[in-house]
């Protein structure tokens, strides 16, 4: 059993300006901790290329490819009151998504069992045709469409516990029945979406499960919806491919919500959803990162998350 970990020093060019959350040090924090974790040892580290504007097309339009270039060329500005965008963000973004296809076709060709990839920009807030929540383009989402189109799965399933609800990704696979997409998230907050009633549309209804969770949750609110909501779904929809939507931003020191998870609470539901992943697809998982926003409570997390994928 082989866990990578994909990381490109460029990620640190996307700059959001100075007091940002979504800022370079938060991939500094992170190596610096699995250092000190000693947990690069245990991993085959990937350095990714460029994903191609092909690839992108899987979710993204042209026309907002070129819409996106062109206002990192006009950069710095900010493209809502959250999302910051700069001379060297499309070129970062390109190298995001790249680093998750990367993982993906090392973990279906065998050579790794589980990858996680720490890209910026983020991505689950990312709709097909616009940016928002700090995020341009929605890594995760092309990623599933990837595996889809050049490995030929045909069932994917998405798990997303960044404390905001990724209404890019939901929107983007909402009425298709082949991506079961899950979110537990702080509700309501940031964006507004993600409540139970959110199940999906069409040929897709039932392959969208939201599991708000009021303010003050903790380990044992979470791991309750997982053990009797989510894996009991995950069972009877049997992905070929598990993503996750790594987001840290749940703990109880981040600066951004109130929710008290804890580098315990991130193990296991990553020990679980490792689990999961060897009863129906050979333990295969790619993990992605998202939020996460405390310089401490940030690397311990991420620490305990890879320390769960090599278990």
């Amino acid at each position: 059993m082989r866990v990578g970990l994909v990381y490109h020093p460029d990620y640190l060019k996307h700059d959001t300006g100075e007091g940002h959350p979504e800022r370079p040090q938060r991939l500094t924090w992170i190596l610096k901790g699995l250092e000190n974790a000693g947990l690069l040892s245990q991993v085959e580290r990937l350095t990714p290329t460029p994903a191609s504007l092909d690839t992108l097309h899987l979710v993204h339009p042209p026309d907002y490819l070129a819409w996106l270039k062109a206002m990192a060329a006009r950069a710095p500005t900010a493209l809502d009151p959250d999302t910051v965008i700069s001379p060297q963000s499309f070129d970062t973004a390109l190298l995001a998504v790249g680093g998750v296809t990367q993982a993906i076709d090392a973990v279906c060709a065998g050579t790794l069992t589980r990858a996680l990839v720490l890209p910026r920009p983020p991505g689950h807030h990312a709709t097909a045709t616009r940016a928002m929540g700090f995020c341009l383009l929605n890594n995760v989402a092309i990623g599933a469409r990837y595996a889809q189109h050049q490995h030929r799965l045909s069932r994917l399933a998405i798990v997303d516990w960044d404390v905001h609800h990724g209404n890019g990704t939901q929107d983007i696979f909402y009425d298709d029945p082949t991506v079961f997409y899950v979110s537990l998230h702080q509700y309501p907050y940031y964006p507004g979406t993600g409540a139970a009633s959110e199940t999906g549309a069409g040929a897709g209804k039932g392959t969208t499960l939201n599991c708000p969770m009021p303010v003050g949750s903790g380990d044992a609110e979470y791991l309750e919806v997982f053990d009797h909501t989510i894996l009991p779904r995950m069972r009877t929809f049997q992905p070929e491919l598990l993503f996750i939507s790594a987001g840290f931003d749940g703990h109880r020191d981040d600066p951004l919500a109130q929710i008290n998870l804890t580098e315990a609470g991130y193990a296991a539901m990553t020990q679980r959803t490792v689990t999961l992943a060897e009863t129906c697809c050979q333990g295969r998982i790619v993990s992605v990162l998202e939020g996460g926003y405390h310089p401490r409570a940030l690397p311990a997390s991420v620490a305990a998350h890879l320390q769960a994928l090599l278990s």
